[in-house]
């Protein structure tokens, strides 16, 4: 069985987390995505304590296709050092599976 994670990441706008999600998505690397937001962030940044508002990007897809995913997030994001993370998926229904599966394989059409 393949392997599933989500992968977060988070941007300063909702258009920027928008764009992000539709490119991943076009080019397979991700099967679906969910902007959330906006939610506040408590951080530290460059030795300074900070509070922000962030629109958070939720993304599905293959262990297989994490690196790629990965990739293209920090080469499109608009910050220097984003936050890429993923968390595995350890249950989900079978035709759910299948779906994350087909649309993530490349060159594959729907």
């Amino acid at each position: 069985m393949t392997d599933f994670v989500q992968v977060s990441t988070a941007t300063e706008t909702r258009e920027q987390a928008v764009q992000l999600a539709e490119s991943v998505v076009r080019a397979r690397l991700a099967a679906g995505a969910q902007v959330v937001g906006p939610v506040t962030s408590v951080f530290w940044h460059l030795g300074e304590f900070g509070t922000g508002e962030e629109w958070q990007l939720l993304l599905k897809t293959t262990a297989e296709r994490y690196a790629a995913l990965e990739e293209h997030l920090v080469a499109h994001h608009p910050w220097d050092k984003p936050e890429v993370v993923a968390v595995p998926i350890t249950a989900g229904s079978p035709p759910y599976r299948r779906w994350v599966e087909a649309s993530t394989a490349p060159n594959e059409s729907q």
